[in-house]
């Protein structure tokens, strides 16, 4: 059964005024649509978790440094509500750009700290419009529960110190990163990659694994990142925006590995960025 599509911020209070009167609990799965598997899994631990579930499907300009990248993102509104159907949701909210960002709208949530490094250091703003977004989906849906992957690491980070820092309440759930069988973190981008491409990109969760194994066990990340950065050229990768090792809880920059830490990666195949991340395991 096809969840009802809500488009108006006042049709979505209203239904969810319902379910607070009758005291149930609400989680939201945010997403920019084109779902695939790692989203799915999301709602599958939204169900688990909440009486009442959402789903949001909004493509939001404000992250986006790229016009092109805004433009060329894929919007498969139908497709998702189909896919979303065998799950019972029970509401996708689909505002457009007047519904979130009326006229006169002046208001930017900004994280400093977190948001300074990795995917934010080359893409400028991009936190700002994530923050922004998710807080006001946190207070529009009055949800108990907001779930996201892991995948998106840094920014699963920045959405928990948001809602901690404005006293939001709701509980941020992270959820494990799905993979292709292949090991590539699922990602709506994997659509914009040929099927040449999308082969050779399997490697980067290789290359990261193996490097991610000899960082457990002791070695320093400069000393092997060279290796792994000529690896994926050699497999057909591009520009290489970062593979560092950071912290869990600050992202801050470590070299080896002395308290739980994760590898992360932003490299470019075929002109369309992947990011991953994996945590390094603790010696033995």
């Amino acid at each position: 059964m096809t969840a009802p599509i809500v488009r108006t911020l006042a049709e979505l209070r209203a239904m969810t005024r319902g379910w607070r009167q009758a005291g149930e609990s609400i989680g939201v799965v945010p997403t920019m649509g084109a779902l695939h598997d790692g989203h799915l899994s999301l709602v599958a631990r939204a169900k688990e978790m909440s009486t009442r579930v959402i789903v949001t499907i909004f493509v939001n300009p404000k992250q986006f440094n790229n016009p092109d990248d805004l433009a060329n993102y894929p919007r498969t509104e139908h497709e998702d509500a189909r896919k979303l159907a065998r799950f019972a949701v029970d509401a996708i909210y689909v505002p457009d750009g007047a519904q979130m960002y009326p006229d006169g709208f002046a208001t930017n949530v900004s994280v400093a700290g977190l948001t300074d490094v990795l995917c934010g250091a080359h893409r400028p703003g991009h936190f700002d419009g994530v923050a922004t977004v998710v807080s006001k989906l946190f207070l529009q849906t009055s949800a108990d529960f907001a779930f996201f992957g892991e995948k998106d690491f840094q920014q699963l980070q920045v959405v928990r110190r948001m809602a901690r820092d404005l006293d939001i309440p709701v509980e941020v759930v992270g959820c494990p990163t799905i993979r292709e069988i292949d090991g590539l973190a699922m990602s709506s981008r994997n659509l914009l990659l040929s099927d040449q491409a999308r082969a050779r990109a399997a490697t980067l969760h290789e290359v990261m694994e193996e490097t991610a194994e000899k960082l457990g066990q002791g070695a320093v990340i400069s000393d092997l990142r060279a290796e792994a950065e000529a690896r994926l050229k050699a497999a057909g990768f591009g520009e290489i925006d970062y593979l560092e090792m950071r912290t869990h809880d600050t992202l801050a920059l470590i070299e080896a590995a002395r308290e739980p830490v994760r590898l992360f990666a932003a490299v470019w195949m075929a002109g369309v960025r992947l990011i991953d991340n994996i945590e390094v395991p603790e010696a033995q």
